[in-house]
């Protein structure tokens, strides 16, 4: 059911967002919004009721699929009435499951998403020309930080993941873009962008542009101070983009960087492309171009699966005296979930659920370590920091270059502005 004219002369129609899964997704969610409002409609929270509601979904584990089930349900039980539009990873993978779902109006599978707020408009009785949403999309949501995505999709296939059927294979928008959307992102007042992707360092595979291109182009963006790289697979990132970075540019010294497991038994039965070697190797690199006297250490945030088949107790204490040796400031801790259709799905040597919760614990356990460790160690080094909003204890918080968060009692005035502090 849909609102009807009636109603909706007398009030803007109300629309309301949930998103779950990747920043990818925010970002997607994000200029869905903007398109929404550029039609006349009103975004509000999806606590306030809504006359639509929409839902970007995540399947990278079977609690992310039952988690978005229940976040349609639960929306459909605020307002009955009001039409569930889903999209999203989960919506791509299970779209026949999503579309019985008590509330679904429509489902958008992952090549449909320039047709999201046109498709949804015309669901809604409202007929508006809109500007196409195309491969590019940038969170706006937050006052000094956004998300930009710049490449979807995946060619690796590794066996344990869904992501290049969820999101297809690897492409990206052109530089120009890129660029564009930047400025416009720089116009709102924001003054950190966050490159995002799938496979983020994959970029130039649809326009044979090189990612590297796409760094020089963004730092000459006026008005944005500061570029993080989110996840980037070690061998996509080159000496050649380090050395650049490194030269004096916008962009942080913050890598998020995928290892998943730390021996090379199980980065081959997993169809990763590279070694423990290899991307110890990497570290060191990027350590010795970016670090030095009175410099801050690099950020280094890595992803690892705990339980992967086959991951033996002897495998185990591989990864941890990898991470013990790679000393990263952030470990991503995923307890590996069985994905039908992918190769490990049915590989020998499946880790019980009991045993996975002991190792994410362990892994846990060895993040707040080092994590503690690399605050501790770039104590009285000076960088800058990115003040954000207030806190509810009437203090605000920002982010160094290199990810430290920071705290300091509430000024007004500093919102939004990038000060030099000791740490």
């Amino acid at each position: 059911m849909v609102p009807d004219n009636s109603r909706r002369r007398l009030r803007k129609v109300k629309i309301a967002f949930i998103t779950l899964g990747c920043k990818l997704n925010y970002a997607e969610t994000s200029t869905y919004e903007r398109g929404f409002k550029a039609a006349g409609l009103e975004a509000v929270p999806w606590k306030e009721g809504a006359d639509v509601f929409l839902v970007n979904t995540c399947t990278v584990t079977e609690t992310a699929n039952k988690k978005s089930r229940g976040e349609i349900r639960k929306l459909h039980r605020i307002n009955p009435s009001a039409p569930i539009i889903v999209t999203g990873c989960y919506a791509q993978m299970k779209s026949a499951e999503v579309a019985g779902i008590e509330g679904v109006a429509r489902v958008f599978l992952s090549d449909e998403k320039d047709k999201v707020v046109p498709e949804t408009l015309k669901l809604l009785g409202i007929v508006k020309t809109v500007p196409t949403m195309v491969s590019g999309a940038y969170s706006s949501g937050e006052r000094t930080r956004s998300f930009l995505k710049v490449q979807d999709g995946c060619d690796n296939f590794c066996r344990y993941c869904t992501v290049p059927y969820a999101r297809g294979r690897s492409r990206n928008i052109p530089i120009c873009e890129a660029v564009k959307h930047a400025g416009e992102i720089a116009a709102l007042g924001i003054r950190e962008i966050v490159l995002t992707g799938v496979n983020t360092g994959d970029f130039g595979r649809s326009t044979g542009e090189s990612f590297l291109d796409l760094l020089k182009a963004l730092d000459g963006v006026v008005g944005i101070d500061r570029y993080r790289i989110s996840s980037i697979e070690p061998n996509l990132l080159t000496e050649e983009i380090v050395d650049w970075i490194a030269s004096g540019t916008k962009f942080q010294p913050h890598f998020h960087i995928p290892l998943q497991v730390g021996c090379d038994e199980l980065l081959a039965a997993m169809g990763r492309k590279y070694t423990t070697a290899e991307f110890a190797a990497k570290i060191a690199y990027i350590r010795k171009a970016m670090e030095g006297p009175g410099k801050p250490l690099v950020f280094f945030g890595i992803d690892v699966m705990a339980g992967l088949p086959g991951e033996t107790e002897e495998l185990f204490r591989k990864t941890c005296a990898f991470l013990e040796e790679l000393r990263p400031a952030f470990i991503h801790i995923f307890p590996y979930s069985k994905r039908p259709g992918t190769p490990a799905a049915v590989m020998p040597g499946q880790v019980s659920p009991a045993v996975k919760a002991e190792r994410v614990a362990v892994l846990e356990e060895l993040c707040s370590r080092l994590h503690s460790s690399f605050v501790e160690a770039n104590r009285g080094i000076r960088e800058k920091v990115l003040w954000e909003s207030r806190d509810k204890d009437g203090t605000m918080s920002g982010y160094t270059g290199n990810y430290i968060r920071l705290t300091r009692p509430y000024d007004s005035g500093k919102v939004n502005t990038i000060e030099d502090v000791i740490i």
